[in-house]
């Protein structure tokens, strides 16, 4: 019986990804992606860990998450990118992403997001797919 219970406590990479992107303090979703994410600073860096979800194409592949930190003035202070790994998502799978930017962000700070990636509907070798890219804005709030 102890055995038992100590099994069912084991829930699997995608429950923990579903659970991550349902409890992120940041959210962002559009026709084509879900994501969730947290912001902390560490050693004079900002960390964004995140977990995105592929919900339109029956593929997404070579997944990129830029991130650029503008301060008050509109000045883009930093930028970073995250090369999603794995390279290619399946409809309804989610994977992790971090990005670090090599300067704290403080409150205020506007973060912006840029996601790009190929997207293929499975129509076979015709199927070229699209070339997608999306950005949206985000701010820093002030717990960070």
């Amino acid at each position: 019986m102890g055995a038992l219970l100590l099994l069912g406590g084991f829930t699997s990479l995608s429950d923990r990804l579903r659970e991550q992107l349902k409890t992120s303090p940041q959210h962002y979703a559009q026709f084509d992606v879900k994501m969730g994410w947290d912001i902390t600073t560490a050693n004079g860096a900002t960390i964004i860990n995140g977990v995105i979800q592929n919900i339109r194409y029956a593929t997404m592949e070579d997944i990129e998450i830029w991130v650029s930190s503008v301060d008050a003035n509109g000045k883009t202070v930093s930028r970073s990118v995250n090369y999603v790994i794995p390279r290619r998502l399946e409809m309804g799978d989610l994977t992790p992403f971090s990005v670090t930017l090599p300067t704290a962000a403080t409150p205020g700070t506007k973060l912006i997001f840029t996601y790009k990636y190929n997207g293929f509907d499975g129509g076979g070798p015709d199927d070229g797919g699209v070339n997608w890219m999306q950005s949206f804005e985000s701010a820093v709030s002030p717990h960070v």
